[in-house]
């Protein structure tokens, strides 16, 4: 029996997968956990955790018989980039007391299972941008994508020194109704849809053209559970895997938006988001998690605006 905890529950990626693996597992073997009092997505069960508090982590573990750690919490690239020591601190340190407590746990004989989310971030201005290779130049020049860069380097040494079971995902760009916008620069593609349910134009912090992968949110939960779920001999990557959904920009999802509501309006006004979306992949080579674990995108463009505007609640808002 898996008993789990899933570190940042209330971000984006978290408030999802906490049902998703509750429905799995059960209710009673899911735990949420986030750095704030509130229980933001109504768990089941949830405690109040820093990431960067080792021995309450520590008590939490062995007190709950945890097997395995999502470890989601982060400052995200746009926000990072205005706090980047505290972001540094909170990328890092917190991926660090989770290796370290599965390397503890795995020398008494009780391994933990750990998942932690790289980004496309971690690549930059000399990777090759169309169809961006699994091994490639990684320049990253944000302090969130240098933290991922790092990040993958530490989960891959704990792998190969320590043996401990790290798996992670580049993810590029999540788009999803049930969270508001958290300070990533492909935030825009959830913006642009509380907008056009308002009837408000909508004024883009990218250009027009600037293309990028993304995902949108159940892909982004089936990749990460699959992942998790595969044989540990199919899992040969252990510093992360590429993993592509759809490539779009904001002129092409603005026109997919326009093509249900006719009268919603785009205007571009980019600002300090544009020079770190301009170092990033415009489309990944995932054929590695195809060939290791079988992974494979559903969803695209059409069938995901369709669901957004069906779903999204306007009344979340969209940050700045």
């Amino acid at each position: 029996m898996e008993r789990i905890l899933i570190i940042g529950a209330n971000g984006q990626i978290g408030s999802e997968l906490v049902g998703a693996l509750a429905a799995q597992h059960g209710e009673a073997n899911v735990f949420a956990a986030d750095i704030g009092a509130t229980n933001v997505y109504h768990a089941k069960r949830y405690v109040q955790l820093d990431v960067l508090d080792k021995p309450r982590l520590e008590s939490l573990v062995a007190d709950e018989r945890i097997t395995q750690i999502y470890q989601l919490a982060a400052l995200l690239s746009a926000t990072g980039e205005q706090m980047p020591l505290k972001a540094w601190t909170l990328n890092m340190d917190g991926l660090l007391n989770i290796l370290e407590v599965a390397r503890e746990r795995g020398e008494a004989g009780k391994p933990l299972r750990v998942f932690w989310p790289s980004s496309i971030a971690a690549f930059g201005p000399n990777t090759p941008p169309v169809n961006t290779p699994q091994y490639t130049v990684m320049d990253p020049t944000s302090i969130y994508g240098i933290s991922k860069l790092a990040g993958e380097r530490l989960c891959e040494y704990y792998f190969t020194k320590y043996g401990v079971d790290v798996r992670s995902i580049r993810y590029p760009g999540i788009i999803s109704f049930k969270s508001p916008p958290g300070g990533g620069t492909t935030d825009y593609a959830i913006a642009i849809f509380h907008s056009a349910l308002k009837g408000e134009p909508y004024e883009c912090f990218l250009e027009a053209q600037t293309t990028l992968p993304m995902i949108y949110m159940p892909d982004a939960i089936r990749a990460t559970i699959e992942l998790m779920d595969a044989p540990a001999a199919k899992v040969a990557i252990r510093s992360s895997y590429n993993v592509a959904g759809v490539s779009f920009n904001p002129r092409e999802l603005a026109e997919a938006i326009k093509r249900v509501l006719p009268a919603f309006e785009i205007s571009y006004q980019p600002d300090s988001r544009q020079a770190i979306a301009a170092t990033w992949p415009q489309s990944l080579d995932d054929s590695a998690a195809t060939a290791d674990w079988g992974w494979k995108a559903q969803i695209g463009i059409t069938a995901m605006v369709a669901d957004m505007l069906e779903n999204i609640d306007v009344g979340l808002g969209q940050a700045a």
